[in-house]
């Protein structure tokens, strides 16, 4: 090493912000290739870049795009927010201390692009401000649906056909095609109600995919069961449809008629809401008959488009 080799380097570093903003303006006049993008849906028309200006504004740690405030070190290595907190206020590139510096250079240059939406591959074909974009996203159309599955936590994402061929595939659902339905029920225990879960039905109908779900839970001290259906697709799509809930039986019944919710409302979200068909235990031991000593439950139903 020539001498003086290791103070030159430290003179380097210690003007970061200059360096960064340097690189950053750089990259954006003369490496820059845009693209136009058409006006989209919600979108704008707009030059985006998706070169080193963008990979300058991914978080080293969590690989996202960081948003205001942006923070950085000493030596100029920058990370978002979120980050900053879980490396314990210590650069994960350098290990120097954080302290409070943000990199007001770089969040500069992030407000003049305009960057297509993370689902792009998926259909959406809008772009947005940098600062837009992730509002957008959170509620993009176009975003993957999670599993509707109930039985366990599922982490799988994707469209529609994807999921659909999920839950026949891992999930081994019950796949049915029709409108209209009449399903049994039967529990050995019906005294079990901590959150027992049968498995949902998904119905195909109207070209479309309807989930049936049946389970047993506490609704505050009393043991209860409760029956409703999800849309697979997005509420708009939801709300044209219709459907009925009947259990019954000794000459007495009950009838829930709703508007199916989309799979973008949780399972658990639904079914607190209580958005479907209540059967209190001792009802629903009535309607099985015998010695109550085991649930037996017919629930039929229909499902219908609104004109």
């Amino acid at each position: 090493m020539a001498p003086g080799g290791s103070a030159c380097k430290e003179v380097l570093e210690s003007y970061p912000t200059v360096s960064d903003y340097e690189i950053a303006t750089a990259e954006l006049e003369t490496n820059s290739k845009p693209t136009r993008a058409t006006n989209g849906l919600g979108g704008q028309q707009g030059v985006y870049s998706t070169n080193g200006v963008h990979e300058l504004l991914e978080c080293p740690v969590c690989t996202c795009l960081m948003y205001p405030p942006i923070h950085q070190c000493p030596n100029g290595h920058t990370l978002c927010s979120n980050c900053k907190i879980r490396v314990h206020q210590c650069c994960p590139t350098c290990r120097y201390d954080l302290g409070n510096i943000r990199c007001l250079a770089l969040e500069k240059v992030a407000e003049s692009l305009e960057l297509p939406c993370t689902y792009q591959a998926l259909g959406c074909n809008d772009i947005f401000p940098y600062y837009s974009k992730l509002k957008h996203e959170q509620h993009c159309r176009f975003r993957p649906y999670n599993c509707p599955y109930a039985g366990s936590e599922c982490s799988v994402t994707g469209d529609i056909p994807t999921l659909v061929e999920h839950l026949k595939d891992d999930h081994k659902v019950d796949m049915h095609d029709g409108c209209t339905f009449n399903h049994r029920y039967v529990k050995s225990n019906p005294h079990e109600v901590e959150n027992a879960t049968w498995m949902l039905t998904v119905f195909n109908c109207f070209g479309k995919q309807f989930c049936l779900h049946f389970e047993a839970f506490q609704l505050g001290m009393a043991p209860v069961y409760m029956a409703f259906l999800r849309f697979m697709g997005d509420d708009n799509e939801a709300k044209k449809f219709s459907y009925s809930l009947e259990v019954g039986a000794n000459g007495r019944k009950l009838i829930w008629q709703g508007i199916p919710r989309s799979i973008r409302d949780s399972h658990k979200k639904v079914r607190d809401s209580q958005d479907g068909l209540i059967i209190q235990r001792n009802m629903a031991l009535y309607f099985s008959g015998g010695e109550r000593q085991e649930l037996k439950l017919r629930v039929t139903g229909r499902i219908w488009k609104e004109e």
